[in-house]
């Protein structure tokens, strides 16, 4: 394969050569002979044959270093503003299709290039991130699931076995099928939450703003959870400004306050308390959501927006640990700000700020 191929460019650099050659020495003659014609009438004499065969063989000499120098300087252009980004191109592209899906080129310099190249580099490195972001989603689903899925799948192994037993008194049939069904829910939610995750985390996210209402949005989140706080009797407390309105992703957005406020009645005891606040000046939009909790070290706080970490494992199995780095990761995208102060025994305020429009100074509060 190799032979054949050094066979083929010595072939095509010949040919490159003779095709010069032709073009030189018919643009050479054609200008010889009118130079001749030309000069044999303004000086009134015919030249000898003698005279015309040396010119010949000089002609002759200059159309070779012509075709030659013309044959080289087509080479040089080839190699370095063809052949060189072609191979740089096939070369990622078989590094490409043995996995390697974090090969990104280099654009070509665009002097005395077709630019055709870079287009077609940008395109490939385009292409190379889409990919590499599949494949980074896929392993780290497969990573995440393989590691926490099997504290459910034990609890559910485990109390299928014990539904087996022939003697088992309804009341603990009704404990364990309930249990089992805690834990295929809490499964199924995990991956759930892992998937958007890493769709936020590993792809390009274009957020689809639009213009809404903030407060209403916070208050169909909140109504959302009515049966929560009045089952444990919690008490709501609201300040809402009016008319606060943001650019941002609807659909993305009402992830970060359901996940808020789940924690908030989560971590809140019976007869607790959860305050909603929404403040707003001229450029930013604050969200305050307050709990009476059990609250978190500051050790705790360092890390609670990482995937999978739950400070507090008595209530581990109520969620997964990614509700948090969710919200973390959209606030990104929204290129906003989040925070959070909390204090063992007294509770928890996360304060989420959004970049909000304005129609004038009349809107700011």
């Amino acid at each position: 394969m190799k032979n054949e191929n050094a066979a083929r460019k010595i072939f095509k650099t010949v040919s490159n050569f003779f095709i010069f050659f032709l073009l030189a020495a018919f643009v050479t003659t054609c200008c010889i002979m009118l130079f001749v014609n030309a000069l044999q009438d303004s000086i009134g004499r015919e030249f000898t044959q003698e005279e015309i065969t040396v010119a010949a063989k000089i002609t002759m000499l200059n159309v070779i270093l012509l075709s030659i120098g013309m044959a080289v300087i087509d080479y040089v252009r080839r190699k370095f503003t063809v052949e060189r980004p072609v191979k740089r191109i096939t070369e990622a592209t078989a590094k490409m299709m043995q996995g390697d899906f974090n090969v990104r080129i280099n654009s070509t310099a665009k002097f005395a290039t077709d630019d055709s190249f870079n287009e077609i580099i940008d395109c490939f490195n385009t292409m190379a991130s889409e990919l590499s972001s599949v494949e980074t989603l896929r392993t780290d689903f497969i990573a995440n699931v393989s590691h926490e899925m099997k504290t459910p799948l034990s609890v559910m192994q485990n109390y299928g076995t014990l539904l087996q037993a022939p003697d088992l008194p309804e009341e603990k049939r009704i404990e364990y099928a309930k249990a089992i069904t805690d834990a295929s829910r809490r499964l199924a939610d995990m991956m759930t939450n892992i998937l958007k995750l890493n769709r936020l985390e590993n792809q390009q996210i274009y957020p689809n703003l639009t213009t809404f209402d903030l407060g209403e949005q916070l208050c169909e989140s909140l109504l959302g959870y009515e049966s929560t706080w009045e089952k444990k009797n919690i008490e709501i407390e609201t300040d809402i400004a009016e008319d606060v309105k943001v650019e941002a992703d609807a659909e993305l957005l009402s992830l970060v306050w359901n996940n808020l406020f789940s924690n908030a009645f989560k971590f809140t005891d019976e007869y607790g308390k959860v305050t909603l606040t929404l403040t707003a000046d001229e450029n930013w939009a604050t969200v305050k959501i307050t709990d009476t909790g059990c609250g978190m070290s500051a050790e705790v706080g360092a890390h609670i927006f990482e995937k999978f970490y739950q400070g507090d494992t008595s209530h581990a199995t109520q969620g997964n640990g990614l509700g948090l780095a969710l919200v973390k990761r959209v606030v990104d995208i929204m290129q906003g700000e989040i925070g959070v102060k909390s204090a063992v025994g007294v509770g928890t305020t996360f304060t989420v700020r959004i970049r909000r429009t304005t129609n004038g100074p009349e809107e700011a509060r």
